[in-house]
């Protein structure tokens, strides 16, 4: 019979390594799993619909649709494999493994890198279709924007991996006990490269273009305008 110290252990036959339990009242953790897990199901389904209507009908395959593909791609794998280890995390104890624990981290990074570069991608398709319409169709074309798409998925994948190089070397390096999934991430600069600087770019472009849609909104309105006074002056003169 297990004794309470037993019991509290993630792995009760290593009694001096093995982390200690943290449980949580039932209730909560059936909440948790259900909200969890239906966010996991809704991201996913929603974001297969986007790239099954996509990849199906020929008419959708302009640019700015093939960044919205590459993007909801990165989200898809969210709700299919980042959400559910999320889940798994509410667990008192991690049990897959160092291995399998630095794998999911490793995708989780590969994903949110990669939707943000595609954020930063649709800002900069947005911006040169709004502040410079007419050079859009030579600028974006489709054979450009997967070149984009490829090299930002490359991106996302070197850049997860020397994010976490140290951990996948010897994975659980930094767990303090069994039972642990934790891992160390590569100081400020890698933060600044990759969460700052994309954030950044894309709130920027965004100001830009909402700068230049607001310009061209009140130049339609005068022009409006004066067509308006013009008409009703010879209308009058009539």
């Amino acid at each position: 019979m297990q004794t309470l110290e037993e019991a509290e252990l993630c792995f009760p036959q290593l009694l001096n390594t093995s982390c200690k339990k943290h449980i949580r009242p039932q209730a909560e953790a059936m909440v948790i799993y259900i909200v969890m897990s239906s966010i996991s199901l809704l991201t996913a389904a929603l974001n297969l619909l986007v790239i099954i209507s996509i990849s199906h009908f020929r008419q959708l395959h302009t640019p700015t649709n093939l960044l919205l593909l590459s993007l909801a791609v990165s989200d898809f794998l969210v709700g299919l494999f980042v959400m559910p280890f999320q889940i798994l995390f509410t667990e008192p104890c991690w049990l897959l493994g160092d291995l399998v624990c630095v794998l999911h981290y490793l995708i989780n990074f590969i994903t949110l890198c990669s939707s943000l570069v595609n954020m930063v991608l649709i800002s900069v398709d947005r911006y040169v279709a709004i502040c410079d319409p007419l050079h859009y169709p030579t600028k974006i074309t489709a054979k450009r924007v997967q070149i984009l798409v490829f090299l930002c998925w490359g991106y996302s994948v070197f850049n997860s991996v020397m994010f976490l190089y140290d951990n996948l070397k010897q994975p659980g390096k930094y767990n303090s006990c069994y039972g642990e999934c934790v891992i160390n991430i590569v100081g400020a600069a890698g933060v600044i490269l990759n969460f700052i600087i994309p954030i950044s770019a894309i709130i920027i472009l965004y100001v830009r273009v909402f700068a230049v849609a607001v310009s061209q909104a009140r130049a339609m309105r005068s022009h409006i305008t004066a067509v308006t006074l013009k008409s009703s002056a010879t209308a009058t003169t009539s």
